[in-house]
């Protein structure tokens, strides 16, 4: 990958200068790459990484869950217009095409777990071509896309020795 997609990667808040004086590429030559992987799609966008543990609004309490999907693939396109089915849902925050024992993974949130079910229940299962379902409710985020969000708490004991 480019060394300018590598460290937008890292930290998409990295200054065009910045990233000419870590490259030695010049600052106009980096801007001129970031336009153009702008254009070509291979720069989405630029989006903030949340530790929501550490938000402590109330109204912040979304429930993540991780869905395995089975499902048998459409006549003439495959898994592409069912994935495209599935991940058009507003629950659905991403979709992968897997290998293995299901076909695809969601990564889905809800107000609460009930909300997550009630998602399952009543608009992933009865797509057509779905066969089975597997959740898994995530219960704490350790790492996301190489950033560490836990740390061990110190612990606050006195060392004591005989």
């Amino acid at each position: 990958m480019d060394e300018i997609l590598e460290i937008l990667e890292k930290d998409a808040r990295t200054t065009p200068k910045e990233i000419a004086k870590m490259t030695g590429k010049k600052e106009s030559v980096v801007k001129q790459k970031i336009l153009e992987y702008e254009k070509k799609g291979i720069i989405l966008k630029y989006r903030a990484v949340l530790n929501e543990e550490a938000i402590k609004d109330k109204n912040f309490n979304e429930v993540r869950a991780l869905i395995e999907v089975s499902i048998s693939p459409e006549r003439g396109v495959g898994f592409d217009k069912v994935a495209e089915r599935i991940y058009s849902f507003s629950e659905v925050k991403s979709c992968y095409l897997l290998s293995g024992g299901y076909d695809l993974l969601l990564i889905v949130t809800g107000k609460n777990i009930n909300c997550v079910g009630n998602f399952v229940a009543e608009k992933l299962s009865t797509i057509d071509h779905v066969r089975g379902t597997q959740t898994h409710f995530i219960l704490k985020k350790y790492k996301q896309s190489g950033d560490i969000f836990y740390t061990r708490k110190k612990d606050k004991r006195l060392a004591i020795s005989l």
